[in-house]
């Protein structure tokens, strides 16, 4: 009898052989793209996080390391003997364009959880500061068992991602450490918000459950949700980050986030309906989750759900498109009407930042429990 690893592995060479291909050089060339809407590599001012002072919340901090430490996750990033069966019966009624926005839904991923743990090994080895350190050694090997089991996926069509190519040929985008932290602890805390709705809604209907990869989710997002309490540890140890002109860039994280997954997800509407859900409802339910947890950290939160702020996203969408049609008309005259789309996405976008906000005094208690 086989041992139930080797099970897995075996279905899984199976499947691999028996579906349609891509090529590993289209997943890696998609993946190392920088756009508005791809996952980006990030750098920072590694000196300047040496400074970071944890005293005011030294409780919660030393209660989260003990949790990476126990590792409750260690086994989860394995496939099970139902893989392959499970994926083989399942694929044969993907439509063409479900299979397309399924895996570039995945080399998104892939290229997003990749990115975090290429950034965590960078600051870990270059800091000084020892909690720090260790922080990132943890959340750095959660990030690459999330990636390499995406990967696993992605080669069952021939289309793996070289992730050390995309290392080193990746371009890095340097942001301040306080872009870091507001940019890393939002990617974190909405990941988690999109993984658990994805979640809950194949708990609800296993019917629409058209790939095994989404079983792994629940435990996947916990780890994701950890990595964002640990961020916000980080920025309620440093209160001037959360006042003061910098709730400008606040407001700035927030809406450029939501306004790129709202954009990027409205590209894939086959993938949510596949799952049974709608784009906008997904995208409006995420925010509602994100916000709702983002107020543990953040003093201000976005009028998601008014009809003028969700009338600016749908404009943001309709000019996407319209500019990717300027641009494969290519010429003197499609990059002008690139341009001029272009400069009223930048208005909109504009409008929308100065929408009105919500505000609200931060808890004592910073932590909160994945309850969603």
């Amino acid at each position: 009898m086989n041992h139930p690893a080797q099970a897995a592995t075996a279905s899984s060479e199976d499947l691999a052989a028996s579906m349609p291909k891509g090529t590993a050089e289209v997943a890696t060339e998609a993946a190392r793209a920088n756009s508005l809407l791809s996952p980006r590599f990030y750098t920072t001012d590694f000196a300047a996080m040496d400074r970071l002072d944890l005293a005011g919340v030294r409780a919660e901090w030393d209660a989260m390391m003990a949790e990476y430490e126990g590792d409750n996750n260690h086994d989860h990033f394995q496939r099970d003997e139902a893989f392959g069966p499970e994926l083989a019966a399942a694929q044969a009624d993907w439509s063409p364009l479900l299979r397309q926005e399924f895996l570039d839904f995945l080399i998104s991923s892939v290229t997003s959880e990749f990115s975090g743990c290429v950034l965590y090994q960078e600051v870990a080895r270059r800091v000084e500061h020892p909690e720090l350190k260790a922080l990132m050694r943890y959340m750095a090997r959660d990030e690459a068992r999330h990636a390499g089991f995406i990967n696993q996926s992605l080669k069952d069509f021939g289309m793996g991602v070289d992730l050390g190519a995309l290392k080193r040929t990746k371009a890095a985008t340097f942001f301040k450490p306080k872009f870091i932290y507001y940019a890393t602890y939002l990617s974190e805390k909405i990941g988690y918000a999109r993984y658990i709705t994805i979640f809950r809604q194949l708990e609800r209907h296993p019917d629409k459950r058209f790939h095994p990869i989404f079983r792994w989710f629940e435990r996947w997002c916990n780890d994701e949700f950890r990595h964002g309490e640990s961020f916000a540890l980080i920025l309620r140890a440093q209160p001037e980050l959360l006042r003061g002109l910098n709730l400008l860039w606040v407001r700035f994280f927030l809406l450029a986030v939501y306004a790129t997954m709202y954009v990027r997800d409205h590209t894939r509407p086959t993938l949510h309906e596949a799952m049974g859900l709608d784009s906008d409802d997904y995208d409006f339910t995420v925010f509602r989750i994100t916000t709702e947890i983002s107020r543990q950290v953040f003093p201000l939160s976005l009028q998601t759900d008014a009809p003028a702020f969700r009338a600016g996203l749908r404009r943001l969408v309709d000019l996407s498109a319209r500019m990717e049609v300027a641009k494969a008309r290519g010429g003197l005259v499609g990059a002008l009407s690139k341009a001029g789309l272009a400069a009223q996405a930048l208005v909109c976008f504009a409008r929308l930042y100065l929408h009105p906000v919500d505000r609200h005094a931060l808890p004592a208690q910073i932590r909160v429990a994945p309850a969603w």
